[in-house]
This record gives C-alpha cells, structure tokens and sequence, in this order.
C-alpha cells in the first residue's frame, strides 16, 4: 500500500510532542472534568494518556481552574507521565493568563479562539494572550469554531459579498469567513513575534461536508499544521460514522497534522472512547499504527453459535493487555494482523492474508480450527483450550517475528510438513 502524501507544513513542537511537518499524525484528546478538581482531573489525564492520547486538553475557564493547573501538571510529571497538557480560553484567556503566570507556564500550548476572545477589545485581548505565548513561548492553536464566528468578520464579508455582480451563496461566504478569521489571526500573531512555527490552526464546523469545503481551502492557502476534527459529532454510532465519514476523505488526501474525535459520552461512560476511535481511523486508513489489527466477520446462518464472537473479543483484549509491553520489547508489534473467522467460507483466504489467523469452523461443521501464520497451514486446533492455545502461538509468533529470540527456541507449533 503506497503512503499517504502529507500536505507540506510547519512542524511545531508542543513540549516535545511535534504537529505537522514530517511527524506523524497526532492524536489528542480533552477531559471533561472540572479542572479545579484536580484529582478527577489528573484521573482523566492519565486515562486519556493510557490510552494513547500525546496530547490532552483542559478547559481553563475560571480563576480555580487556573489556579489548578501548576499542581495538575506537577503530580502528572512525578507520577512520570510527560503527556503536554494544553489549555483551552474562552472569553477571558488574556485575563487568566495575566493574572496566573504559572498557570501559563505549566501549559504546553494554549488553544484560543479568536471568535469570543472579547467583543469590544477583542483585538487587544488577543495580543494579550499572544504575548503571554512569547514571553513563555507557549505555542498556539487558533481554533476558529462556527458556533463562535467572529460576527464582525462574517458581516463584513457578508456586505462586500451583497456588493459583487455575482454574489456568492451564503454558506460559500461563511466557509470564507471561517478561514479568514483563523488566517487573519495567525497573521496578527505573527506581526506580534510569534514565529510561524508556533501555530496550529483549526476551522472546525459539525457538518462533514462543510468541514471537507472549509479544510480543502484552509489547507490551500497556507503551511500552518492543522488540527483536524468535527465539532460536536454526537453520541455513540452517530458521532463515530460521522467523524470517520468527515476525518478518512481528508486524511488520505495527505490533510490534518493533529486529530481530535469529538465524541458526547453516555452519563459516567469511557472518556478514552474518543481516543480508541481516532486510532482507529488513523489505523484503519494505514497512516499509523497503534495495536495489532484484528479482522472478524459479522457472522452468518453457518455461524449460530456465539463462539468465534468470544474468541474475536477474548483475542481483541489480549492484545491490548499485552501492548503495553509488547510495544517496548517488540518494535514493528503494532502492524500485526490478526484474523479470527467464524467459519470455513472466508475464514481460510482471510486467515492466510493476516499475520496469523485462525478460520472456526461453522455450528454444524467439523469441530476443528486450522491457523495459519504467514500464509501457511501450521496446526490444527481441536477442543474446549483451543483460544488459551491459539494465544500461545500468538506470543510465541510475536516474540520469533519483532524479538531476538535465541536460536534453537523454536514454537511449539511448528509448521505442518
């Protein structure tokens, strides 16, 4: 499979943790807690974190919030977690950031928004928190948001669009809008000293359409790394489907430096969900990869029993148990497919295309599962231990392939003569 072309961009060094220029693409995430808590706070960091989230954000809203942060980011560190943490302003940034330097100084990035950055003094809170990112040389991320457009800009446009012979329609003029108020504002920050290679831009909108239009010309008309997501995707499949359906068009034709999945969890549900779900995308695609893949079929009438379902879950979780180690003593581990069919139809062919599979046979079909590893028959596995025994040949195929193992320790599962 050839590689995805990036689009050509800045790359920007976020504490460590670079967006955009020849770096791979980011996964990054946000809490939901109350950051004032800190220690429900530092719980979803390290959550988040766990899961493979390299960057986390928190809301910073109000003077407790702020105030936290230090001591977040201090117990975050002891506990040897190097996760940058970025904070995200609203409305009155330029006030916190002034009024708690050490709150400025323990954030990795600030995310501003520079459609409700103020309403009067709108400019000049933006220069405020500007300067804040040059005297701790803080990058940024301009996160322009259709719910939260610059008003002045959109009217503005609007007249000079009402003035032409030949009007664009209004949701041209708004995409306009949208990419003008994110590139106005990286060029005020720029003429205020902060270097190029300090900003990250994002135009996010909730509609997958609207977000391909607006990110196509955003990513044509300057270098900045963009942080790509859909804002507000929803609850459960909804915001799954769309994000993947907005995010997959844009990723392959080389677009997004960084990605956020926006999902709205279910009342005390898994917060990392959203971290799973953009791994996902980005391993699916073949731009990255994060665990071994796992390739089950839905299942069929050959297929009434819920075996080869247990087994796909069972294997699914071994994996992600065992990555943790595994991706430190076994660089490569990641790329690793792995195949469990529930019957002879498919099972064979998609069992020979993985790493190591292994094809169940159907309800009323002889009870044996043949495993194939590299696309060779190797054994036969019969009986009520075959899952235990398959995830021995798993370990063992894991430690031969991305390990040195010492010679003469071969499997016991050799190949079939």
């Amino acid at each position: 499979m050839k590689p995805v072309q990036r689009r050509k961009s800045l790359a920007v060094d976020v504490d460590g943790v670079v967006i955009g220029g020849d770096a791979p693409v980011v996964v990054q995430s946000m809490t939901n807690t109350d950051t004032a808590d800190v220690a429900s706070t530092l719980e979803q960091i390290r959550l988040l974190s766990d899961a493979g989230s390299e960057l986390v954000r928190v809301t910073v809203n109000n003077d407790a919030a702020a105030q936290a942060l230090p001591e977040i980011v201090k117990r975050l560190r002891e506990g040897g977690y190097k996760t940058p943490i970025v904070g995200d302003f609203h409305y009155n940034g330029h006030l916190l950031l002034t009024k708690y330097p050490e709150a400025a100084r323990a954030l990795a990035k600030l995310r501003i928004n520079p459609g409700n950055v103020g309403t009067k003094h709108r400019d000049a809170n933006f220069t405020k928190i500007i300067e804040v990112a040059l005297e701790f040389d803080k990058p940024i991320r301009i996160g322009v948001n259709w719910g939260s457009l610059d008003q002045r800009l959109l009217t503005e446009l609007m007249d000079e669009n009402a003035q032409r012979d030949e009007p664009r329609e209004a949701q041209e003029v708004l995409h306009e809008a949208l990419v003008e108020s994110a590139l106005r504002s990286a060029a005020l920050a720029e003429e205020l000293g902060l270097g190029s290679d300090r900003i990250v831009i994002s135009t996010k909108v909730s509609s997958v359409r609207e977000l391909h239009s607006v990110y196509r010309m955003l990513a044509e008309r300057c270098a900045y790394p963009l942080h790509l997501g859909l804002t507000e995707a929803g609850l459960g499949a909804k915001g799954i489907v769309a994000t993947t359906a907005g995010l997959a068009p844009l990723l392959l034709d080389g677009i997004g430096d960084t990605i956020r999945v926006s999902l709205t969890p279910k009342p005390g549900g898994d917060r990392a969900e959203e971290v799973r779900v953009a791994q996902q995308v980005l391993q699916s695609l073949g731009i990255r990869h994060f665990e071994p893949q796992v390739t089950s079929c839905p299942g069929c009438g050959r297929t009434t029993s819920t075996f080869f379902q247990e087994m796909a879950e069972d294997i699914t979780a071994y994996l992600r148990e065992m990555m943790p180690e595994w991706r430190n003593r076994y660089p490569g581990v990641e790329e690793m497919d792995v195949a469990v069919m529930g019957c002879v139809v498919n099972g064979p062919g998609e069992s020979k295309h993985a790493n190591i599979g292994i094809s169940l046979p159907g309800t009323f079909e002889e009870p044996k599962a043949p495993v194939y590893v590299d696309g060779e028959h190797t054994v036969t596995l019969k009986g009520a231990g075959l899952v235990d025994e398959f995830k021995v040949i798993l370990r063992e195929y894991v430690e031969r392939t991305y390990g040195d193992v010492p010679s003469g320790q071969e499997s016991a599962f050799s190949p079939i003569s």
